[in-house]
């Protein structure tokens, strides 16, 4: 009887999970990939979708492209998982496994800051990229405030991109002058591992006179007096609030007792859960990486290895190294990086890379070799 792989989320990490297992595998194991959604989008895209540049339409990526022998990708939404006994309910049945991968990112809590439902817009979610598009473009004059109400949060540059790109934006209307951008982030700096991309950041947002509040983390929203409540106390008036809602673990996940303090623990050289034959992968986990779609890719690569030794031999793998690049618009069309380094060494590291033209280039190919890695486009 074949291996039964069950891998629940087909993000970055659930993608290249299955994509390594039919690769080296095939027919050889029966791979079953769970997902509530009916297509990926990659998360820089939301940004591209938010300003104008492109449609929700352009950047999906139906599931129903994949072809890989040994998948079979199932559009359900997990309502339990029982990590003793690998098993996983959901609205399209009940799945037994083998083996057990959780890859199902993090949820926005919308709940935990209060007023952010009401008196906020996020911008995480392809939906709420969707409505900013509509509503940037009409606005002409006042405050806007880009808040980060908690710390883990995916994509720890998005945040910054958001207000370079905002900048533009305004720049591009004629109307920069009649508006302020503040940019609220818990972290002491834009990106903590690498000083360098952090300056670089700095540097932009006073050239643009864009007000960096660091350390601080939006606590509350106010939608009556349109004030944004910080952690210590301070009030920011706001016309416009852009928000990144605090993240946890999905629901599912948390109720499965799998989950300390919002997130799955696990070790971070094997992504091994506490449980035997459950690992856990990307966002969901706590693996001393960032939350990013690059360093969730990276994990599943460790599993994946770790699997194709079990059933076929050979060596086997090395430790999760933690190890990725971040892209970072900059505006003006330029786009820089950051070769982040956490759990190969002794402490960690970000190399700065400074905006080009060859970065611009390089971004576009590190989607454009995913789409043709996981959907054949």
């Amino acid at each position: 009887m074949s291996e039964r792989i069950v891998v629940l989320g087909a993000g970055f990490g659930g993608l290249e999970l299955c994509t390594m297992l039919s690769e080296a595998l095939g027919d050889e194991v029966d791979v079953t990939l769970i997902d509530k959604s009916d297509a990926f989008v990659f998360g820089f895209s939301k940004l591209d979708v938010m300003f104008g540049r492109t449609t929700p339409e352009a950047v999906r990526m139906s599931y129903e492209d994949i072809a890989k022998r040994g998948l079979r990708f199932v559009q359900a939404t997990v309502t339990a998982i029982d990590p003793e006994a690998r098993r996983v309910t959901t609205d399209a049945g009940v799945f037994d496994a083998d083996t057990l991968v959780i890859a199902l990112g993090a949820d926005y809590d919308m709940d935990a800051t209060p007023g952010l439902a009401e008196g906020g817009n996020e911008f995480y979610s392809v939906a709420g990229a969707e409505r900013l598009a509509g509503i940037i473009p009409q606005f002409s004059a006042g405050h806007i405030v880009i808040g980060v109400c908690g710390a883990p949060f995916k994509c720890p540059p998005a945040p910054s991109e958001c207000a370079l790109l905002l900048h533009d934006e305004l720049t591009a209307r004629g109307v920069r002058e009649a508006c302020q951008i503040s940019f609220v982030i818990p972290l002491g700096t834009p990106v903590p591992p690498s000083p360098e991309t952090s300056v670089a950041l700095e540097r932009e947002f006073a050239e643009r006179d864009i007000r960096l509040i660091a350390g601080r983390r939006v606590s509350a929203l106010d939608p009556g007096r349109s004030v944004a409540v910080l952690d210590d106390g301070t009030e920011l008036q706001y016309d416009l609030f852009l928000g990144v809602p605090k993240h946890r673990a999905p629901d599912v996940v948390i109720q499965s007792g799998i989950a300390e303090e919002g997130y799955v623990p696990v070790d971070s050289a094997t992504l091994q859960t506490r449980y035997p034959g459950v690992y856990a992968v990307g966002d969901v986990a706590t693996a001393g990486v960032p939350k990013a779609g690059v360093f969730a890719e990276g994990a599943a690569r460790v599993v994946a290895q770790t699997l194709i030794h079990r059933l076929r031999g050979g060596d086997p793998p090395g430790p999760h190294l933690g190890r990725g690049t971040c892209y970072i618009e900059f505006g003006h069309g330029r786009i820089g990086s950051v070769d982040i380094d956490f759990l190969s060494g002794s402490s960690r590291t970000g190399v700065f890379n400074p905006p080009s033209t060859d970065l611009v280039v390089e971004k576009e190919r590190f989607g454009a070799s995913r789409r043709a890695r996981w959907f054949g486009r």
